[in-house]
């Protein structure tokens, strides 16, 4: 179905960019002073809805702004949720009808296989780009003794509890966390959307139907395949409110924090950012003009132009997992992968596909590594690039996970944990950006290993 006026893609980019100047005029203008003068002298207490006698003279351009203020959080809460509530069901049903429907284990295996080896070609070439990076560029020189100490000191709690969580991660071991991903109770995975036991159990399930015969898995399959084109249409229904749920995520996010908190990492963030551009912009462009058919080539244009949606939303939700719905939509109907590739590849690479992540973790500890003047050995070096790699595969699709995982990789080099906080003062940021080429790098995989059996796209 062809849309009329604006593309989508264009009226959310509008938003994003409405966001980004709105919240940084509402960051840099709307101060103390300003709720004073509508007769606010506790702000926190007034946004919390507690009484206080210092909010006695508030009146209702108060309540108003309050309003207001409160409506932009909701809806921004409200569309990430019902993305959320279809994340499950989508990963589960899809799959169930990627594996089901091959009918063949071995047409299965060789799927699989090229699927993964397709994640470890792109995962192998984003950590040297970022080791490169990390290297030359040297961002943790530029950080002056006196700006360390004090992001230090403004994130070291937050650091801590997140510090905490990746030693209970890390005490757990490698056999734990791999016995972790067949669940003993698949219906408590998928109720506590646990990403990565839902794909286990999905992928279980289709081989089972499989095995069996036919006029006993048509009707298990019919019953996935028509939940699936319901979520599909809710879905699209959704991104009809794409543009204003953006517009109301970013004007919250850079109201709060502001783009002041790049100026102190200024040179992280842009190495960063620098990896995760060559990465989008050259290392899958060039990738799929390398390994699929020459009659059949994936332009950028037109990559980018399908993605369009899903890229923006997940620079907005900075959660891949919230994304996963809008990106099979767009693999499927804007680039014309197959349903039965994009409904096995997506899903599987929501958990293991993770390019974004094992970049940023990589750059983040040599950064922080020069920080404290460690000078990392070629082996120490080749450390990181493998733990971040290993690393960022079992990272969830969730808001600020990597930092949780890298406090692993910063003890196997010998880092101090403790600067985890440093990065936490431009983590959303970069968060933000990382998962754009986490959902890429999915839409990338699918184009792939579709090869020839690529089609017309049904919507421009």
């Amino acid at each position: 179905m062809q849309q009329s006026g604006l593309a989508l893609h264009w009226k959310v980019l509008i938003a994003l960019a409405l966001g980004v100047v709105i919240g940084s005029v509402a960051h840099e203008w709307w101060t103390p002073e300003v709720w004073k003068s509508l007769g606010v002298a506790d702000p926190a207490a007034f946004r919390a809805f507690k009484p206080s006698e210092a909010n006695a003279n508030a009146g209702i351009p108060a309540i108003a702004v309050r309003f207001l203020a409160d409506a932009n959080e909701f809806l921004g809460k409200l569309f990430l949720q019902s993305l959320r509530f279809i994340a499950v069901p989508v990963v589960l049903f899809c799959l169930i009808i990627a594996v089901a429907g091959v009918g063949d284990l071995r047409k299965i295996g060789r799927i699989g296989v090229r699927t993964l080896l397709c994640f470890a070609l792109t995962l192998v070439v984003a950590v040297a780009i970022a080791v490169l990076l990390g290297k030359f560029v040297a961002p943790g020189t530029y950080v002056s003794p006196e700006a360390r100490a004090h992001i230090l000191a403004q994130y070291a709690g937050e650091a801590g509890q997140r510090v905490a969580t990746a030693h209970t991660l890390k005490d757990s071991g490698v056999w734990a966390f791999l016995l972790n991903i067949i669940p003993t109770n698949p219906f408590n995975a998928i109720a506590n959307a646990q990403m990565m036991q839902v794909v286990a159990s999905a992928f279980l399930l289709g081989v089972g139907l499989t095995l069996i015969p036919k006029d006993k898995s048509q009707p298990v399959i019919a019953f996935a395949e028509g939940i699936t084109e319901a979520i599909m249409e809710l879905v699209r229904l959704i991104m009809l409110a794409a543009p204003l749920a953006v517009f109301c995520l970013v004007t919250q996010f850079v109201a709060t924090v502001g783009l002041g908190a790049l100026k102190s990492v200024l040179a992280y963030a842009f190495c960063v950012v620098g990896g995760l551009a060559i990465v989008l912009l050259i290392e899958y462009p060039l990738l799929m003009w390398l390994l699929t058919p020459r009659g059949n080539k994936m332009t950028p244009g037109r990559f980018f132009r399908g993605m369009a949606p899903a890229m923006t939303l997940a620079f907005s939700s900075s959660s891949s997992s919230a994304t996963l719905p809008v990106t099979i939509h767009c693999a499927k109907d804007r680039l014309g992968v197959p349903a039965d590739i994009v409904n096995f590849v997506c899903p599987m690479g929501t958990t293991l596909n993770m390019d974004g992540t094992a970049l940023y973790q990589v750059v983040s500890v040599l950064f922080l590594a020069q920080l404290y003047g460690i000078e990392l050995t070629l082996a120490q070096h080749i450390t990181v690039g493998i733990m971040s790699a290993v690393v960022a595969v079992g990272t969830p699709g969730l808001p600020g996970a990597s930092v949780i995982m890298m406090a692993i990789v910063l003890e196997s080099v010998g880092v101090p944990t403790e600067g985890v906080a440093i990065i936490l003062a431009v983590d959303r940021v970069l968060d933000m950006s990382r998962t754009i080429v986490n959902v890429s790098g999915d839409a990338v995989a699918c184009v792939v290993v579709a090869g020839n059996d690529m089609r017309t796209p049904t919507t421009a």
